[in-house]
């Protein structure tokens, strides 16, 4: 009895250390990745919103059938269907959404690795001219909690933003060059997303700042 019971004492404090570390990593998992500052573009910021308990499901009860007699008699003529049954249609993909020149580089660049096109979304916009209202007062480009805020539309369960400027004005294609020439911007370009929002705002001075939100 004392045998059994010092077993379950090490069996317990193995699942309590385990779970600790699960813990940990989904904590860990959910982590804001660094900011790194560069000319003209700054870098992406992603978030990665807590797991969730995954469900699983449910088990499925089997019905036993009755069994057939040994020696039932074979039907002279099978009878014809009714009706046939009419094809199940497929599912048609939701159109894509175009809002701006941004998005349609960024689905072109998308296209081009075999991922699929970002629809537009009116909440991640409101999120995009925010920041780049932001940017544009201030003077410089900086990440704050863009991703974060851009979880809050509930598209996904990730988010990530690019922020940039040039100091030409806007130029979609200057700066759409300048986030695929950086690893981190083509991350988020390339990322799981579903959804994308672009707004370009222009500074007194004639630097144009952009933001670019990801869900």
């Amino acid at each position: 009895m004392r045998v059994s019971i010092w077993l379950g004492a090490i069996v317990l404090a193995f699942a309590v250390t385990t779970g600790g570390a699960l813990a940990l990593a989904l904590q860990t998992d959910g982590a804001h990745a660094p900011t790194v500052a560069r000319p003209l573009a700054a870098s992406g910021s992603s978030s990665v919103a807590p797991l969730r308990g995954v469900s699983r499901p449910a088990s499925v009860a089997k019905t036993s059938r009755p069994a057939a007699p040994a020696h039932a008699p074979a039907p002279a003529h099978a009878p014809a269907p009714a009706h046939t049954a009419a094809p199940i249609p497929r599912p048609v993909a939701p159109s894509i959404v175009i809002g701006s020149t941004q998005q349609v580089l960024i689905n072109k660049d998308r296209a081009g690795a075999g991922r699929r096109a970002l629809s537009w979304s009116s909440c991640l916009y409101s999120v995009a001219l925010s920041n780049a209202r932001r940017m544009a007062k201030q003077g410089f480009i900086s990440h704050t909690n863009g991703p974060n805020v851009d979880l809050g539309c509930h598209l996904g369960s990730y988010a990530g933003e690019n922020v940039g400027y040039w100091s030409g004005g806007v130029n979609d294609v200057q700066i759409n060059s300048l986030f695929m020439s950086s690893p981190d911007h083509r991350a988020n370009i390339m990322g799981p997303y579903h959804y994308v929002a672009t707004a370009w705002v222009t500074a007194p001075n004639g630097v144009a700042y952009i933001a670019v939100e990801f869900a």
